[in-house]
């Protein structure tokens, strides 16, 4: 079959900070290919809906998989299905992703008919059978993790072999334009799945059941020997937690003689933990890092559930500063923040010398806040949850609060800048271009015009086609349980085909 693979537009975070490379899609590509199948992949992050309309037109593909990964582009990729119906009335769709398997029954109630099935869970082992099922094979749904319009069958499975299907990362054309920061152009790499802590903002333990699950530092290698580009995002949630897988992979790596820049994301506790790791892979090539610190105090940790404490943070800032890596950090602001609150993180950014990035407080479902906030919620426009818009009640007049959270984005990015270069905007300009980076100097001329209080207040007013479904019973203050929560269960493994 003619297979079209589709992932969304950016979202306004990664509109300006990232835009990594579609990883999950360039895997299940690669699981339709091996089947026989002639896959092709459209990344809306770099191109646009024109070209998705010209490949329905000129190709005509016989199925569409959309990659659902963020709540906020739910409505995009329902037009799009709806779009694809119009012209290709017998093309079969199918969405699936991280958001998709949370949200799958009010897609198939948004999409009216036109997303034939949603698959929950992984996709890579579970996508090929759901072509089969179009072709005539089994049905829908006898399929682990897929629903329809009728309900939904079996539970979804973990795939059993992380390494069977390796990104077919040819399918992702205009490569040059995947980016984090200054690493750029820049690839992506997973060396692990799932996270075992489980934090009360995050839907990636609920997704994978809080498993964890590795690569083997063979399959990881080989992997990231067939990447071109020069820099390397590891994506895994929590990079190194297991030390000796770390260290593997670095042996194998020095093996190969490969040599790259690497940003990766891990938590304080980790880095005190396993120094030695991280270490190591600076003398490999790691350059930046992503710490999760997302509070300054401790009741922000409580809150949160982080189970780290505020002098572990502060030492893990350390650490990371004596290993020279340069480090980002994300503060999420609480809707009920007052100018005080605001300030007082202002003040305390500004007093340290790594990236501070904030975003707004965001329930999302998979999460426990989801369950037990929802009822509180001022929208049901899926677009704005997207941690810039602010979704519950604010303490401040939404606009007071915007602009609070406006300020304090304008002060820790003109810090960012200054710390960086040492140039004015234009001299970080010209110096980046020079090195062919324009990924990263878009970011920094686009900043001022997409963070301004006008047009987050603006977005609140756009009309909601397809308004968001409630969970049913939500809770104040109970926390759910994990059936209440959990797309996979640690023992639901799939058996090889």
């Amino acid at each position: 079959m003619r297979v079209l693979l589709v992932h969304p537009s950016p979202l306004l975070f990664s509109e300006i900070y990232l835009r990594l490379e579609p990883l999950g899609v360039e895997r299940v590509g690669a699981a339709l290919a091996a089947a026989g199948h002639e896959v092709r992949l459209l990344d809306l992050q770099v191109w646009r809906h024109g070209d998705y309309r010209r490949a329905l037109r000129t190709w005509r593909p016989e199925v569409i998989g959309f990659s659902l990964n963020y709540l906020a582009n739910v409505p995009e990729v329902v037009d799009l299905a709806r779009e694809a119906k119009d012209v290709l009335p017998d093309c079969r769709v199918l969405v699936g992703g991280h958001s998709a398997s949370f949200v799958a029954a009010e897609l198939l109630a948004h999409a009216d008919g036109t997303i034939d099935c949603v698959v929950r869970g992984e996709g890579e082992a579970v996508a090929p059978r759901v072509l089969e099922a179009f072709a005539g094979g089994p049905t829908l749904a006898s399929l682990p993790g897929v629903v329809t319009a009728d309900g939904g069958g079996a539970p979804p499975l973990l795939v059993p072999d992380l390494a069977a299907h390796p990104p077919a990362r040819q399918l992702a054309r205009r490569r040059r334009r995947y980016f984090i920061g200054e690493l750029d152009p820049c690839a992506s790499i997973e060396f692990t799945r799932g996270c075992p802590w489980d934090c009360a903002f995050c839907s990636a333990w609920t997704f994978y059941g809080r498993s964890y699950r590795m690569l083997s530092p063979e399959a990881a290698v080989e992997d990231l020997a067939r990447i071109r580009e020069p820099n390397v995002f590891i994506v895994d949630d929590v990079a190194f937690i297991r030390p000796e897988h770390g260290l593997a992979i670095a042996d194998a790596v020095e093996r190969r003689g490969i040599r790259k820049r690497y940003y990766l994301e891990t938590r304080a506790d980790v880095l005190l933990r396993n120094r030695e790791v991280f270490a190591r892979w600076t003398r490999l090539g790691l350059r930046y890092m992503f710490l999760g610190i997302e509070a300054i105090d401790e009741e922000g940790l409580r809150l949160h559930r982080k189970r780290v404490h505020v002098d572990q943070n502060l030492r893990a800032l350390e650490i990371a500063r004596e290993l020279g890596l340069v480090v980002a950090i994300n503060i999420i602001a609480d809707p009920d923040w007052d100018e005080r609150r605001f300030a007082a993180v202002r003040e305390w950014a500004l007093s340290v010398p790594e990236i501070v990035n904030m975003t707004i407080n965001t329930p999302y479902p998979g999460t426990e806040t989801w369950l037990t906030e929802s009822r509180r919620f001022t929208t049901r426009d899926y677009r704005l949850f997207d941690v810039q818009h602010a979704v519950l009640p604010t303490r401040l007049p939404l606009d007071r609060f915007y602009g609070e959270f406006v300020r304090t984005q304008d002060i820790l990015n003109r810090k960012h800048l200054g710390w960086r270069a040492l140039y004015d905007v234009f001299g970080i300009t010209v110096r980046l271009l020079a090195r062919g980076q324009t990924n990263f100097v878009r970011m920094l001329w686009k900043f001022g015009s997409v963070y301004t209080v006008e047009r987050l207040l603006a977005d609140h007013e756009r009309p909601v086609r397809y308004p968001m479904r409630l969970p049913g019973g939500a809770r104040e203050t109970a926390r759910p349980g994990r059936d209440a929560l959990y797309v996979h269960h640690p023992t639901a493994v799939a058996t090889p085909a």
